[in-house]
């Protein structure tokens, strides 16, 4: 009885008794990543559970905002920082590529495969090519019934990645898109209605007859939504797939801020809305603590959480830059 009675109080002090105190780590930025930044966290705060990583998907253009203004630790782009943002930054910020993903033409006007140019998409986005069954996209589409319902065009409506990467291809294959909307996270849409995320775009075009947007590939393949074929720089018509993605970053030269644009990329095999998505750190943070696990956690991130990428709709970085990204990690002050 008294050996029992010691037993339960052991166990009561160490029930009591102080508790390790958990890390939290703030992030924020691009919906573009966020299935698997969601997969990578957790993963990671099972083997580290005295850590806690938090990320909110609010768009490229805020987690660069927030990183800027150092409400959160860690931001999140689809779009590397321009010259201008990074001048207007606390302190050096360095880009850390994490995965490759495409963005997909999504459409609801039947599940026929439709075939998109440069040109062709970039007509529907000035407003130009207003019905499905227009002669322009008759022409890519030979043989195809196409429906004479209106197009009912679907945007991001905040600052996005997905959106820069979208109109720095549609920029490079039209002259009169860069001239009248250009390339950015957050431009001025000729036609339109927007959609918050790539959650909000996906759920629009599902639920909007004769409706076209653009996506993170996994959003199309998560809510079963058609989406098309581009042309490519070779002329090929291309589907996004893991294979197709990592062609476009194929022989490409990564400078060493890594800060890159793959989109139009060359190869018969690429597809040609493809992009990196960046991780954005201090070089020289305040806080040491939370730097030491956010490296730690990138270099888990950079080579077993590369597993991860293929079955989340994600293409793995080619060794080469994680290799080169690796080295870089070095550069942040801890």
């Amino acid at each position: 009885m008294k050996h029992t009675a010691v037993i339960l109080l052991t166990a009561l002090l160490v029930a009591c008794g102080p508790k390790e105190e958990t890390l939290a780590i703030n992030g924020a930025g691009a919906t573009f990543p966020y299935p698997i930044y969601s997969k990578w966290f957790d993963e990671y705060g099972k083997v580290h559970p005295s850590t806690r990583i938090n990320y909110q998907s609010i768009g490229s253009g805020g987690g660069i905002k927030q990183l800027t203004s150092q409400t959160v630790f860690f931001g999140a782009s689809d779009m590397p920082m321009t010259d201008a943002q990074l001048k207007s930054a606390p302190g050096p910020v360095l880009h850390f590529p994490t995965v490759l993903g495409a963005v997909v033409p999504i459409y609801n006007a039947g599940d026929a495969k439709l075939r998109f140019t440069g040109p062709l998409l970039a007509g529907i986005y000035l407003g130009k090519i207003k019905k499905w069954n227009d002669p322009a996209i008759a022409a890519v589409n030979p043989g195809m019934a196409l429906p004479a319902t209106d197009i009912a065009v679907v945007h991001r409506s905040e600052g996005s990645g997905t959106t820069f990467i979208f109109c720095d291809f549609l920029s490079k294959t039209s002259p009169e898109f860069q001239q009248k909307v250009g390339a950015s996270t957050a431009v001025q849409w000729p036609a339109g209605v927007g959609g918050k995320g790539n959650e909000g775009v996906s759920g629009l075009v599902k639920q909007t007859p004769g409706a076209i947007g653009y996506v993170e590939l996994i959003y199309a393949l998560q809510n079963k939504i058609p989406f098309g074929a581009v042309q490519n720089k070779s002329g090929a018509f291309v589907t996004a797939s893991l294979d197709s993605v990592t062609a476009a970053a194929a022989g490409v030269a990564v400078p060493d801020d890594f800060r890159i644009s793959i989109t139009s990329s060359d190869g018969k095999d690429a597809y040609p809305i493809a992009s990196f998505t960046w991780i954005l750190l201090y070089q020289n943070p305040a806080d040491k603590q939370r730097a030491k696990v956010m490296s730690d956690f990138m270099k888990w991130a950079l080579t077993d959480g590369q597993k991860d990428a293929s079955a989340l709709g994600y293409a793995p970085l080619p060794k080469e830059v994680v290799e080169k990204e690796l080295q870089a990690l070095g550069k942040i002050q801890l």
